[in-house]
């Protein structure tokens, strides 16, 4: 085994990591206060890997944070929804139909391209709600144009990106929780 090639992996999800700036977590982790102080829920999605880490979040914020939370993962509501608007768009139906007034929502895509998750950006702010984006690959893509906050990770890696999106995410939630 090439420990090196694994140091040096580790090297690079830290650095990434580290290059967040911290006024980015620190407005992360009050929009997340304000939704818990508001009983308000945090609707987060993403899809494939970011799918992943929006379900992981989302049931720590509710069982560690108590926090509300909600993701769009069921197949049945996927595919209904899929079906009957286009997939460009059931993200931001499922958000028309889920959301109420002070909801959080929080769009995690790699690329800031999918153009579910762009769609869901565009009925959100026409919801008033507060977006928050997770993006990588080029800076100033679709989806993080739209976001009130956005975690952008300098990388042209998925996994890196992934990677880095949920650690943020996570610290930012530990925090909360090393606070009580």
């Amino acid at each position: 085994m090439n420990n090196q090639y694994f140091s040096q992996y580790i090297e690079v999800i830290k650095d990434k990591f580290l290059s967040i700036d911290e006024k980015i977590l620190s407005d992360i982790k009050k929009q997340l206060l304000i939704v818990k102080n508001n009983n308000s829920k945090v609707i987060i999605v993403g899809n494939g890997g970011s799918a992943a880490i929006a379900n992981h979040v989302s049931i720590d914020l509710m069982k560690t944070a108590n926090i509300r939370s909600l993701t769009f993962s069921d197949p049945s509501l996927i595919t209904c929804f899929a079906n009957d608007y286009g997939y460009e768009n059931w993200v931001a139906k499922a958000i028309e139909h889920h959301h109420h007034q002070n909801d959080l929502i929080i769009l995690i895509s790699s690329s800031g391209k999918s153009m579910n998750l762009v769609n869901a950006a565009s009925k959100s702010k026409e919801l008033g709600l507060n977006l928050i984006t997770l993006t990588g690959f080029i800076k100033n893509n679709s989806l993080s144009k739209m976001g009130d906050i956005n975690l952008w990770i300098d990388s042209n890696s998925y996994n890196v990106i992934e990677n880095v999106h949920q650690i943020a995410l996570l610290s930012v939630l530990d925090f909360i929780i090393s606070e009580k």
